[in-house]
């Protein structure tokens, strides 16, 4: 089941004496390097009332530190032909470099020194945190679409972190200090709560004497930092968010169930819940799509998706956009009569097997990208998955039944506890 497993090249995982994990995989197609690191802590680990420090942190760590200046790390990438970037989500934070194989010490000594000699003062926090919320007004307050998805996340969670945006909220950004800053720096970026994810044209041992050479100076703090987050209570409550706004051209309907992750789905359950998500909604010859869209003529697009990378309970989301003249409460009907049609009548055995195929093409043409190949790794390792959970997993896909895939919609794809959300413009409003 599992010959054509991810990658190629043997992927070797050790831990420094200090506590960071390391990931090599090697790929000598191309004299080229990807070199990322991965913490352990994301939107989800904000403290109470101080939502977007972890994202703030983000832009923060390109400040300088003592033995760098600000911009010298950047600077650097930008003079040998590299990329960099960095991102942070609900579980965690990353930030990496793609560089020719001949500068992965230089980078790896730039991103050690920066795990523990950031440099923060008032004068740097202050129009940095102006940015972060200059960003928010443009990407979230700016856009309808924007508000009706943190309006629909937040009543999903109602209790749980991940109702909170990972930019936060814009009246606790702005009173985000540089002190919640250092705290929040000084708790989770450690070696132990770290990932360095090397992937390209290295050796693992030179991996691993370059690890050791830099990262491996930097004194462990003890244990991991503890992720300890509130969970969501059950609920039977079926819940309708609409944003009407006469920026909106074009209505959109969405609903998004709770749904167990990668992590903490029983055996065989999310595998059940990507395949689901493929057949439902995942392209042209999909439930939704064959349905709504090209016979009944109610919807323009549909797709579903399951998100299964998360430390947490995570969900499944459906999104349609309605045809000209469909009312949304026409398109919800709809999309409860295709649901319940796919369930009563079973999975198509064709269906099945296109669906599993190209999720593991998919997976296998990500081998292809060195940069796309560390995040699946880097991604997995930091929600508490193992590398063997990273390439079992076509082989696992392969083995999902028509019944696992019936059993994953009737049990998560319940009406009850959803969460659904219109997208009007204002005009539509009392329609």
């Amino acid at each position: 089941m599992t010959s054509h497993v991810l990658p190629a090249a043997k992927v070797e995982h050790f831990t420094l004496a200090n506590g960071l994990d390391v990931i090599v995989i090697p790929d000598h197609r191309a004299p080229v390097v990807t070199h990322m690191v991965w913490y352990r802590n994301g939107a989800a680990d904000d403290p109470p009332g101080k939502s977007g420090i972890a994202h703030f942190l983000e832009h923060l760590m390109f400040k300088g530190t003592k033995k760098h200046p600000k911009g010298e790390f950047s600077e650097f990438v930008s003079e040998v032909g590299g990329q960099e970037n960095a991102f942070t989500g609900n579980d965690f934070t990353a930030y990496f470099q793609q560089i020719a194989k001949q500068h992965l010490k230089a980078c790896m000594a730039f991103e050690a020194d920066r795990m523990t000699g950031l440099t923060l003062t008032d004068d740097i926090v202050a129009p940095e945190r102006d940015v972060v919320l200059e960003e928010r007004r443009m990407h979230c307050d700016a856009d309808p679409g924007a508000q009706l998805s943190e309006a629909v996340q937040a009543t999903l969670f109602t209790h749980h972190p991940y109702g909170i945006p990972v930019i936060g909220w814009g009246h606790e950004i702005e009173g985000l200090r540089r002190e919640d800053a250092l705290a929040y720096y000084k708790r989770f970026y450690t070696p132990e709560n770290a990932i360095l994810v090397v992937a390209g044209d290295v050796e693992p041992e030179e991996a691993r004497a370059l690890a050791k050479e830099t990262y491996g100076k930097i004194k462990p703090r003890g244990a991991k930092p503890e992720r300890v987050r509130p969970m969501e209570p059950p609920t039977v409550a079926s819940r309708l968010v609409t944003v009407a706004d006469d920026k909106v051209e074009q209505p959109g309907w969405q609903r998004h169930y709770l749904a167990p992750s990668a992590r903490t789905a029983k055996e065989g359950e999310a595998e059940a819940l990507e395949v689901l998500g493929h057949l439902l909604g995942g392209g042209q010859t999909s439930v939704l799509y064959r349905t709504l869209v090209m016979e009944e003529k109610l919807a323009v697009s549909a797709w579903a998706y399951y998100h299964g990378t998360a430390l947490d309970q995570s969900r499944f989301i459906v999104n349609m956009t309605p045809a000209p003249g469909v009312t949304l409460e026409a398109l919800d009907k709809a999309f409860d009569r295709a649901l319940a049609k796919f369930l009563d009548e079973g999975v198509d055995s064709g269906a099945l097997e296109r669906a599993k195929t190209r999720l593991v093409a998919d997976a296998t043409y990500a081998r292809d990208s060195q940069s796309d190949l560390a995040r699946w790794y880097g991604s997995s390792l930091a929600i508490g998955q193992t590398l063997r959970d990273v390439e079992e997993w076509p082989g696992r896909i392969e083995a999902v039944t028509p019944e696992a895939v019936i059993e994953a919609a009737r049990r998560w794809l319940d009406h009850k506890p959803a969460v659904t959300g219109y997208l009007l413009p204002l005009e539509s409003e009392a329609a």
